[in-house]
C-alpha cells in the first residue's frame, strides 16, 4: 500500500475509526515527547515504566464498570503517585523502593480485578498491547483535553521543574517547593501515560515516553529545541507506525514502537555532535590538530636551537 493509498483509507467513510487512530497517536506522542524530556533530564525512566503499571487497576475497574479507560487509569495512577511522594518522604526508605513496592502491587491489583470478568483473556491483552482502532469518541475528547491542559502545565511551571532536576538542594534554598513539583511531575507523567496505554498499551507505553525525547537530546545541547524536537518526532513516529501497520497488518502499538526505535538508533550513530560517528569525526579532528600543533612547536624549537 502506497502512503497516498493510506490518505485516500484516512477519507473513507466507511473507516471512520482510522483517523481517530492517527489522531489519538499523534496527541499521544506528541504529549509524551513534551513530557518524555523531563523524564529524560531527571532520570526518571523507572517511573515511566511504573506508572504504566500503577494505571491498570483503575483501567480494569473501569472495563467492569464499563466506564471511561481514560478516568479511571487517572484516578489510580494519581492516587499511587501520590502515595508513593507521602511514603519516599521516610529517609528509611529510598524512593524506587518505594515505587517498586506501591506499582508492582497496583498492577498485580489491576490483574486480579479484570480476572474476575467474563472473557477477560482478551480485555488483558488489549489493556497490555493496546487497541487503537476500538476508542470510542468520549476518550478522544478526554485525550485532547488532558493533553491540552498538560501542556499548558509544562508550559507554566517549565523553569521550576528544569530548577529542580539540576540541583534539587539548590531548588530547595531558593525557596522552590520541591515536594510539590516532584508530586506534580508524577501526576502528569501519570496522566500521559494514561492518554497512551489504548495507543501502545501498558507494556510498550515507556518507549513512546522516553524514546523521542532520548533522540531528541542526542540532536541538541538546548532544552528549548529538544521540547520542541521530541513531540515532532513522536508525531512523526506515529504516523509513520499507523502507515506501516495498516497497510502490512501489522499490530499498532508495537509497529509505531518499532519505529520510534529506529529513529533513535540512526541518530545515536548518525547525529551530528553527539552520534557514533559524530563523535568519531570529533575525536579525529582533535588528534589532527593536536598533531598539527605538536608539529609546529617543534619547528619553533628547532628554529630557536639555530
Amino acid at each position: 500500500m502506497t502512503f497516498g493509498e493510506f490518505v485516500n483509507d484516512l477519507t473513507n467513510p466507511m473507516l471512520s475509526f482510522l483517523p481517530k487512530a492517527l489522531l489519538i497517536a499523534v496527541m499521544s506522542s506528541i504529549i509524551c515527547g513534551v513530557i518524555g524530556c523531563h523524564v529524560v533530564l531527571r532520570g526518571m525512566a523507572f517511573i515511566g515504566d511504573a506508572v504504566a503499571h500503577a494505571v491498570f487497576p483503575g483501567l480494569a475497574v473501569a472495563f467492569v464498570l464499563q466506564g471511561s479507560l481514560v478516568l479511571g487509569g487517572m484516578v489510580a495512577g494519581v492516587v499511587t503517585a501520590v502515595l508513593v511522594a507521602v511514603f519516599s518522604q521516610n529517609r528509611r526508605l529510598k524512593e524506587d523502593s518505594v515505587i517498586g513496592v506501591f506499582f508492582a502491587g497496583a498492577f498485580a491489583l489491576g490483574i486480579v480485578i479484570i480476572s474476575r470478568s467474563p472473557g477477560y483473556s482478551g480485555s488483558l491483552q488489549s489493556f497490555l498491547f493496546g487497541s487503537i482502532t476500538g476508542i470510542p469518541d468520549s476518550d478522544l475528547y478526554v485525550v485532547a483535553i488532558a493533553g491540552a491542559l498538560l501542556l499548558l502545565l509544562v508550559f507554566l511551571l517549565h523553569k521550576e521543574f528544569v530548577a529542580v532536576s539540576l540541583d534539587r538542594e539548590m531548588a530547595r534554598a531558593t525557596g522552590l517547593p520541591v515536594f510539590a513539583l516532584d508530586l506534580t511531575l508524577y501526576v502528569m507523567v501519570t496522566v500521559a501515560v494514561v492518554v497512551s496505554v489504548q495507543t501502545i498499551g501498558n507494556i510498550l507505553v515507556l518507549a513512546l515516553l522516553v524514546t523521542p525525547a532520548a533522540t531528541a537530546r542526542l540532536l541538541t545541547d538546548r532544552l528549548g529545541v529538544m521540547m520542541a524536537l521530541a513531540p515532532t518526532i513522536g508525531g512523526v513516529c506515529a504516523i509513520v507506525g499507523l502507515y506501516l501497520s495498516w497497510s502490512i497488518d501489522l499490530p499498532t502499538g508495537g509497529t509505531i514502537v518499532l519505529t520510534a526505535t529506529s529513529v533513535f538508533l540512526l541518530t545515536w550513530l548518525l547525529a551530528p555532535r553527539h552520534g557514533l560517528l559524530g563523535r568519531y569525526r570529533s575525536r579525529g579532528r582533535s588528534s589532527g590538530t593536536r598533531s598539527a600543533d605538536g608539529t609546529r612547536a617543534e619547528r619553533v624549537t628547532a628554529e630557536s636551537a639555530r
